[in-house]
């Protein structure tokens, strides 16, 4: 499919949609710093594939959307959620499906709060509160930490922002399974070669709130499910059991020994869960599927 470029608050997002556009809309939020490619094509084209119109789409400061000056973004989190919505309206679509990985989750959290009328369901993968709750939550693992701390500045190899990505990426994968080193390679490659300043990612490490909504998280009211890795190290699983707890009748399926993010290895298990759910089916289905308490 090819992209598209839509504008939104006086900026231009670049899109991309699979699909056919009468059936149910699926808009997939990344997190930040990381550009739509990190919704991989084969996995949107599987949700496609399942009956959904889907839409990735890159953040500001990633991809080919709006870049600014590294250090000095001129945006706030609060924008980055009024985005989504402007991608809807791009596509004039009332309300979608929306899945957000890591921050991605959370920003697809402040949507439901925010923009309740634009939100049918929502999917949190990898993610954790974005309005804290009660229950206190452990740290990054501390490899996570250890590594993150470790990293050079100026890794060896030919190109130094290509080896640290892949070192990135494998840290998040967790551990557990074995690292896909070629394939993140070659996904990181076209990431940085498709990007018209990939540095300015950066600017995400550091942005405002913007004054985002405080609403607490039990009064998000539509469908959903939370979708966490047993073997995340940057938000280990009791944050996902957490956010389940706090949104009413939310479903935690927890996928075993998975890092962080969207691993082809669990295409499998992850697209099936995102299409029941679109559908109304209540049953996640799959590895290890827990009610909340607050379902209960």
């Amino acid at each position: 499919m090819a992209e598209r470029m839509v504008g939104t608050d006086g900026i231009e997002l670049c899109t991309e949609s699979f699909g056919d556009r009468s059936a149910p809309p699926v808009l997939l939020v990344m997190g930040l710093g990381a550009s739509m490619l990190w919704w991989e094509e084969g996995f949107c084209r599987m949700l496609a594939e399942g009956g959904r119109f889907v839409i990735r789409y890159d953040h500001r400061d990633t991809g080919r959307s709006t870049t600014y000056e590294p250090g000095r973004p001129g945006y706030t989190a609060a924008d980055l959620a009024r985005d989504a919505v402007g991608v809807l309206d791009a596509y004039g679509i009332p309300s979608a499906h929306i899945v957000g990985v890591s921050a991605g989750g959370a920003l697809a959290q402040l949507l439901a709060l925010d923009h309740a009328g634009r939100v049918r369901s929502l999917v949190l993968i990898s993610t954790s509160a974005a309005v804290p709750g009660d229950r206190e939550l452990p740290p990054p693992t501390g490899e996570f930490v250890r590594l993150v701390a470790a990293t050079p500045a100026d890794p060896p190899g030919a190109d130094p922002v290509l080896e640290q990505q892949v070192a990135y990426a494998r840290l998040l994968a967790g551990g557990r399974r074995q690292f896909d080193e070629a394939a993140a390679r070659s996904l990181v490659r076209r990431d940085i070669e498709r990007a018209y300043d990939f540095g300015a990612a950066r600017n995400h490490d550091s942005l405002p709130d913007g004054g985002l909504p405080r609403a607490p998280l039990c009064s998000i009211t539509v469908p959903t499910l939370v979708i966490h890795g047993t073997a995340d190290p940057m938000f280990p699983l009791p944050h996902g059991e957490a956010l389940a707890e706090q949104i009413p009748g939310a479903k935690l399926l927890a996928l075993r020994d998975a890092g962080h993010g969207v691993d082809r290895a669990d295409w499998a298990t992850i697209v099936p869960a995102i299409l029941r759910h679109s559908a109304g089916d209540s049953t996640p289905g799959s590895s290890d599927v827990r009610p909340s308490p607050a379902a209960d």
